[in-house]
């Protein structure tokens, strides 16, 4: 199994990671508790080691809870992330990095995962209305009184990841990317290269799409989140159709999913250490981590950038 490690840490991960998230059922529908623990339980199973969670997964903080449930037996095999400066004040989304906030969080998200520590955390998005320098301070105390082993930065520009390392060191950032979303190739992935810092991704597979489950004549089920992104919609939408229908040849080739093709070309990308990858059902995750031990080959690689060329990049205009 490759393993690869966060930063100058020694804390080492699997490229395949599970995203929590999904299993929140805030955005995914047909979450139960069941399904959900079954999915941690075989992403260790298929050789998963690294899982990542956030306070404000769940409204009432589920998706830590349950992963502290299911991981507890295992925690000395597995790598934990969690996230601080995002919580619910009922269905509204509250951005608040102020440094008691980030102490608060902290101490409950170690309650809920039902451990003293806590292997990487993360700031999960600078907050408009607090200076990056006094967050990071939080962070900087929480490292030294041994409560975390590592600090993140989610959802920030080079310019917020600058001014918080000033303050405190950064191990990874979490950014989202995918083979049609690359604008991080242009600035931070060379920041973070530059400074031994891990670059861990979300979306990978674009919310699903880029997994190739979906026909072209798809019809999102009301409360499916997916069907406000601009990329789900139109003619972007059939544009991206045509995309996938490059790639299907090449995962015929390999013997393999779509899904696993563009995973692996991901996680192999210059300046990526590990995509995260959402599941809520254990098929899903079972999947995705098939994807670890092995490699396109050079040929394959060239014709898929050659179409990713083709199409295009996507700017999401939804706030992650």
């Amino acid at each position: 199994m490759p393993i690869r490690t966060i930063g100058k840490t020694e804390i080492a991960v699997t490229p395949v990671a599970m995203g929590c998230w999904p299993i929140s059922g805030i955005s995914s529908l047909n979450v139960t508790v069941e399904h959900s623990r079954r999915t941690i339980q075989s992403a260790v199973d298929a050789g998963i080691n690294f899982f990542d969670l956030a306070y404000s997964y769940g409204y009432e903080g589920e998706c830590e809870c349950l992963a502290g449930e299911v991981l507890q037996p295992l925690r000395e095999q597995v790598v934990i992330a969690s996230k601080g400066g995002v919580a619910w004040q009922g269905r509204k989304r509250l951005f608040d990095a102020q440094p008691e906030v980030i102490r608060a969080q902290c101490t409950e998200s170690l309650q809920r995962l039902r451990t003293d520590l806590i292997d990487l955390y993360y700031l999960h998005s600078p907050d408009v209305n607090v200076p990056v320098a006094e967050t990071a301070g939080a962070f900087a105390e929480l490292l030294d009184e041994g409560k975390i082993r590592a600090v993140g930065v989610s959802n920030a520009t080079v310019d917020q990841l600058r001014e918080f390392e000033l303050v405190c060191e950064v191990a990874a950032v979490q950014p989202h990317f995918n083979m049609l979303q690359r604008e991080i190739e242009e600035d931070l992935v060379p920041y973070c290269r530059e400074r031994n810092i891990s670059v861990v991704v979300y979306w990978p597979l674009m919310k699903g799409l880029l997994a190739g489950g979906m026909t072209r004549d798809h019809q999102f089920a009301p409360g499916d989140g997916r069907a406000r992104y601009p990329m789900f919609q139109g003619e972007e939408w059939q544009r991206n159709h045509d995309f996938l229908d490059q790639l299907r040849p090449i995962a015929d080739e390999v013997g393999c999913t779509l899904a696993q093709v563009v995973i692996n070309w991901t996680i192999h990308r210059t300046g990526i250490t590990a995509a995260l990858c959402g599941a809520r059902r254990p098929e899903q995750i079972e999947d995705t981590a098939a994807s670890m031990n092995w490699k396109l080959t050079e040929d394959q690689t060239e014709r898929i950038n050659v179409a990713i060329a083709a199409r295009g990049s996507i700017v999401s205009k939804n706030k992650p």
